[in-house]
């Protein structure tokens, strides 16, 4: 499909970047680590999201930049940049967002010993602190640990990567003026902090970090020499997989190999700790080939992402944290037990985490153990480390019963996980398939096929997130349980293309990715465009975690100049500019970012007053719409379009944690008159009247 539309011939700032937009993104999350109206732990994890979330974008985009300008590539990209010029904004802007990031830990360090919870230095502690900590040092982290030395017979180690190092430069106890380096890998298979014996008379929780303590009895493992200077060092490497699927005579074994190299991907970010020794810093820029604007100097410990697991397991401390939620089961199913007598009567739409996700995993286990179930077929994108799920499917197969299950393996970061459970399926009799080469399978499905009494029913699960039952404790999403004939057909019709030879489906439900989701999509935007022109009602919502296809963005300024009124909730990356006149004046982008991670993607279409509601798992991103299969299903049931719109709704009425793109690429808080309003909040009270509002 070709569209040329009138912002197309625009200058290419009409656009934003798709890199500075992410950036962006991660500043709000630091914003959320800085809110005093956040509980402190809540902080303390979000001050950590910062730092894994900066992790992944070092090792994935800033490496594919890195390698773009060494290879000389100097064409510009949509937004206007070279990789070159690229590079060297994304590094300064996200040196300063560092430079923020520590002053917000050092506050919260602050803000935690009000509270009792301290941070401690060695010197700091009692003679019976010192005693134990001493004691602790020699029986368990002295054993692990390997000093490497770096001189003329001994090169300088492999440096894994984002794991913490320490440089220590010494002298030989007889006076010399010559320096000696080497390196020690703290050990991340022990805690980053140390619980610390309680002080007589005190209520304080004290701790101290690994890297400390070895600092300190640094001398015991270096005899005969002079400790000079201790700094903690850590390097980020190119972490993306690069595969040849074609040539790849097993898939599994291939990536198995790749993330092994993935230890010695070139390296693209140095962090040290700041007044590091200049001897030190020499070392490490020499060795990783670093320019300056590749290392960052750290007032502070470095990778916070320990935060996360000491904010999740302090215990007595529940007044830091937002008060516990007990999810909802959904009402639906707990009026009736049977899940297939329930969908043959009605749909059911369930909103996580404010509904339970025990409910995808209950219809799943219920599928394995009811005899008259004869198939079930599931995609499996990323699982938690003991899925449920894949217990259920292994008992569904043990018992007979065809069970095939779409698993991705290069889902990044999780491949290791996702090699696991395909072994573990494999051995109790799943049918495991890779996907298509080429392509990322992250459609969310499951379905489930029947005998009922002289003929077969499908049963379908869709929805916007992962089936993972701890990360759908955190992440906001939708899902869509259905016994519809169309929809059931179409989801047998998926599975055959991605495990067979089948030809291209005519779709009665659904639009996939690649072959026709983007068309739909436009073809939905072009009819609203369509609408606004004849007078008709024209109005787009859209709920997405990313928008930064060029051609998709064309599309809806198009539709704005026609006079189409188009709201957006874009969590993260966006590169469309709103309110521009005379291109996106009819446009609004907004993001939430708040205790839930935003996860669903819902997209509205008025269309002249015969609404359309779909759940999706693509965002409206190049990677989503031409190189992963990814599904996106209509919402029939008329009383679910009603729930839809009410998740839409209060997500559009937020002016509390909500923030509005401007046309300069910044964002600001929504403030207004109105009462104050939070849509997270609002939506776990929204479960609670739930029944009254599909009953209407």
């Amino acid at each position: 499909m070709s569209i040329t539309t009138t912002a197309q011939k625009e200058i290419p700032s009409n656009y934003l970047n798709r890199d500075l937009s992410w950036i962006e993104f991660n500043w709000r999350v630091l914003e959320e680590a800085q809110d005093a109206s956040t509980p402190l732990l809540e902080r303390m994890k979000f001050l950590s999201i910062v730092s894994s979330n900066l992790d992944e974008f070092m090792s994935v985009r800033v490496a594919g930049l890195k390698d773009q300008v060494k290879a000389g590539y100097n064409k510009k990209d949509f937004t206007g940049y070279t990789p070159a010029g690229l590079l060297k904004r994304i590094m300064k802007r996200t040196s300063k967002m560092v430079n923020e990031q520590y002053k917000t830990y050092r506050d919260i360090k602050r803000q935690l010993v009000k509270e009792g919870i301290v941070f401690a230095e060695y010197e700091e502690l009692s003679a019976n602190q010192k005693k134990a900590m001493d004691a602790y040092y020699h029986d368990i982290i002295f054993p692990v640990l390997t000093p490497m030395a770096v001189d003329q017979s001994r090169p300088f180690p492999l440096v894994h990567n984002q794991s913490v190092y320490l440089s220590v430069v010494l002298e030989k106890e007889d006076p010399g003026d010559e320096h000696y380096f080497a390196i020690i890998q703290v050990p991340n298979n022990l805690s980053r902090y140390i619980p610390l014996t309680v002080r007589p008379n005190s209520k304080k929780r004290e701790f101290i970090l690994i890297e400390e303590l070895i600092e300190q009895h640094i001398h015991t493992l270096f005899s005969g020499y002079i400790p000079v200077a201790v700094h903690a060092f850590r390097v980020t490497r190119n972490a993306d997989l690069t595969l040849n699927e074609e040539g790849a005579e097993d898939l599994l074994e291939e990536i198995e190999k790749e993330l092994r190299r993935r230890r010695w991907g070139s390296p693209v970010r140095l962090e040290v700790q700041e007044s590091m020794h200049p001897y030190a810093l020499t070392q490490l820029q020499d060795e990783f080939q670093f320019s300056d604007d590749s290392v960052f100097m750290i007032d502070g410990p470095l990778d916070l992402s320990y935060f996360m697991k000491m904010a999740l397991s302090l215990n007595g401390f529940e007044h830091l944290r937002y008060p516990r939620i007990e999810p909802k089961y959904p009402v639906e199913f707990e009026a009736n037990a049977d899940f297939f007598t329930q969908l043959k009567e009605s749909d059911v739409l369930v909103h996580h985490p404010y509904e339970s996700f025990d409910a995808v995993t209950d219809f799943v286990v219920h599928a394995a153990y009811d005899p008259q179930v004869l198939a079930i077929k599931m995609t499996l994108y990323r699982v938690s480390g003991n899925s449920p799920i894949i217990q259920a499917l292994a008992i569904a197969a043990e018992s007979g019963k065809q069970v095939t299950v779409v698993v991705e393996l290069k889902a990044r970061f999780d491949e290791e996980r996702n090699i696991a459970w395909a072994r573990k399926l494999e051995k109790s009799g799943c049918h495991v398939v890779y996907g298509l080469v080429g392509l990322k399978t992250h459609a969310k499905i499951t379905l489930v096929v029947r005998q009922e009494q002289d003929s077969l029913r499908r049963y379908v699960h869709v929805g916007t997130g992962n089936y993972n039952d701890n990360t759908a404790r955190l992440y906001t999403d939708v899902g869509l349980f259905t016994a519809h004939s169309v929809i059931g057909e179409d989801a047998s019709a998926l599975f055959n293309e991605i495990t067979g030879y089948s030809a291209p489906h005519n779709w009665q439900a659904f639009s996939v990715a690649p072959s026709d989701l983007k068309d739909k999509l436009f073809e939905l935007i072009e009819r609203e465009t369509e609408h606004a022109k004849s007078g008709r009602p024209a109005y787009i919502k859209a709920k997405m975690n990313s928008l930064s296809n060029q051609q998709m963005v064309d599309v809806l300024y198009e539709a704005s100049q026609a006079g189409v009124k188009i709201d957006l909730i874009v969590r993260g990356v966006c590169c469309l500019r709103p309110g521009v006149p005379g291109l996106s004046e009819n446009i609004t982008v907004r993001s939430i970012v708040d205790r839930f991670l935003e996860h669903s993607r819902i997209y509205y279409f008025e269309n002249g007053g015969d609404t359309d509601y779909y759940i999706s798992s693509a965002d409206w991103m190049t990677r989503n719409l031409t190189r992963r299969i990814e599904l996106m299903c209509p919402v029939l049931d008329p009383k679910l379009k009603k729930r839809m719109e009410h998740i839409l709704n209060i997500s559009m009425m937020d002016n509390i944690k909500a923030r509005q793109l401007l046309s300069n690429g910044s964002y600001e808080r929504i403030s207004n008159e109105k009462a104050p309003y939070r849509s997270q909040f609002e939506a776990m009270q929204s479960i609670s009247w739930k029944k009254l509002l599909i009953q209407e």
